[in-house]
């Protein structure tokens, strides 16, 4: 890394004393051949196939920086264009990573969504350089690609790292606020005042946050301590100028203008936050604390191949025993999942209102891959159906299907099987098949009295518990949905079940269920 870091330093320097633009300038050409370079090698899969191939992207990228910094070349677009695509690859490597794990890891999606930001970062860059007309002057363009390098690349990586040493509970909530922003200042600046001070403001309450955050992490130094805490804390003295700035072009209220803040602004990010930031990490680079699941997944997609690979019949329950499990619940809960097709089950299915919009829209697919196909009203339906046995195919322990309908149409297919840890503990294995893919619903299986709970929400922190998407791009790919199961004896023998979905931790769909011996 020291190596690294001295080579694209000096080269930095000898492209600064070459220079044919004024020094402001050089704030981009800095993020562009040393910073995005360094930040890049910290966060790198020596595995990856971006880092296989990085020179290849990478050396007619910053050569063309060095060329458009130098000299006057007669087709500037062109080697614009070349650092433009050297930043898509790095967005499609961010996706690639986020793809092949999902949202398990807070920390690591920051990362995965500075490197996607980049490209927009590279975009700008490369017209400002084409003189494309963006609708804003050439300065405001270049600005946008620097904030870009900045704000929505460096800033997303460095939280990233911090969130490596150090996640509380509130981390979550602050990093989304700051990855969000860098996107709303974009919007705001094309369409309203309005929109770019909700950003800053965003901005101020997020970044209040992650500096407490990084305050209080543990460090392997002194010294990287306080370049890091440096590093952060100079973002809330420049926030606050952006919040005059957005005061004063936007509302009238303060004369704070663009050269001040590129000369105070600017350099601050540039030579605190940026170079700080990156010294500090260099010393010590934070391990990832992802943890790849080993369960096994089902191989079958789509509802056509259950069809064809069901056997009808041979199966009468959801599991064989629930003695399974481990769990003492009542004896007529268990007898549902042994005995599952002895049963009617009536469901009344309630969106929840924020949600019902998309619903709606959903409704469209649902009835094509007739998987997840709910009502949109909140009247009480019969589901009916049978129980299958699935071809060894699937790849599981015991798999068969339990295919519902209302009415005539085909509501879910969710193939039921379960797996063992080397721990003892055993999850319920739910794989739902859809085009090209397997959503799978990976439950902690736990008695609350005699009551039976079925969680997505993990334990701890060594669960396997969530639900996850597998497919061509990655087979543990962990979806923002979670669900959670409460089935309970209601009266005269009948039985009772909630079932709940979050998406991104909000509310979006209950399903009250009443269950009856035939």
């Amino acid at each position: 890394m020291r190596k690294f870091a001295f080579f694209h330093s000096f080269l930095f320097i000898v492209i600064a004393f070459l220079s044919k633009d004024p020094w402001p300038y050089l704030l981009l050409t800095v993020a562009q051949l040393v910073y995005v370079p360094i930040a890049l090698k910290m966060v790198m899969n020596k595995s990856d196939w971006f880092s296989k191939y990085y020179s290849f992207f990478s050396i007619p990228a910053y050569v063309s920086i060095a060329i458009l910094q130098t000299t006057t070349p007669t087709f500037p677009a062109l080697f614009a264009f070349i650092y433009f695509a050297f930043t898509v690859c790095i967005a499609l490597y961010g996706l690639t990573r986020f793809l092949n794990r999902g949202f398990s890891n807070c920390e690591e999606f920051a990362i995965d969504l500075g490197m996607m930001y980049i490209a927009l970062g590279g975009g700008w860059y490369f017209a400002y350089i084409a003189g494309i007309d963006t609708g804003f002057t050439p300065l405001i363009t270049w600005l946008t690609g620097i904030h870009f390098h900045y704000s929505a690349f460096l800033l997303p990586i460095f939280i990233g790292l911090v969130g490596r040493l150090y996640k509380p509970r509130s981390y979550r909530f602050f990093s989304t606020l700051l990855l969000v922003a860098p996107m709303i200042v974009a919007i705001g600046i094309t369409f309203s005042r309005w929109i770019e001070l909700f950003a800053v403001l965003l901005y101020i309450v997020g970044l209040a946050g992650m500096i407490g955050i990084a305050w209080r992490a543990r460090y392997t130094s002194r010294m990287q301590k306080w370049l890091l805490v440096t590093s952060f804390t100079s973002l809330g003295v420049t926030i606050i100028f952006s919040l005059l700035y957005v005061l004063g072009n936007g509302f009238g209220l303060t004369s704070i203008t663009i050269d001040f803040m590129l000369r105070f602004h600017g350099v601050l990010n540039c030579i605190v936050f940026a170079l700080l930031g990156i010294i500090g990490w260099s010393l010590t680079i934070p391990h990832s604390n992802v943890h790849r699941p080993s369960f096994s997944v089902s191989r079958i997609r789509g509802k056509q191949s259950v069809t064809k690979l069901a056997v009808a019949g041979e199966q009468r329950g959801l599991v064989d025993a629930m003695d399974i499990y481990n769990v003492d619940i009542a004896p007529t809960i268990a007898d549902f999942y042994e005995n599952t097709t002895d049963y009617r089950l009536f469901a009344t299915v309630r969106w929840k209102k924020w949600f019902k919009p998309f619903a709606f829209i959903y409704s469209f697919i649902s009835r094509k891959t007739e998987q997840i196909n709910l009502p949109l009203h909140a009247n009480e339906i019969e589901m009916t159906g049978a129980i299958v046995s699935v071809d060894e195919m699937d790849g599981r322990i015991s798999p068969r299907a339990w295919i519902r309908k209302i009415e005539d149409e085909l509501t879910f297919i969710a193939i039921y099987s379960y797996h063992e840890k080397s721990d003892g503990q055993v999850f319920m294995n739910i794989a739902l098949p859809l085009p090209f893919s397997t959503m799978t619903g990976i439950l902690e299986v736990c008695a609350v009295g005699e009551h039976l709970q079925l969680t997505s929400k993990k334990s701890d922190v060594a669960s396997d518990a969530g639900i996850y998407l597998s497919s061509k791009w990655g087979e543990y790919s962990k979806l923002p949905i979670e669900e959670d199961f409460i089935v309970k004896e209601g009266k005269e023998g009948q039985l009772v079940a909630t079932h709940k979905m979050w998406l991104f931790s909000l509310p979006f769909l209950t399903i009250e269920y009443t269950i009856q011996k035939k």
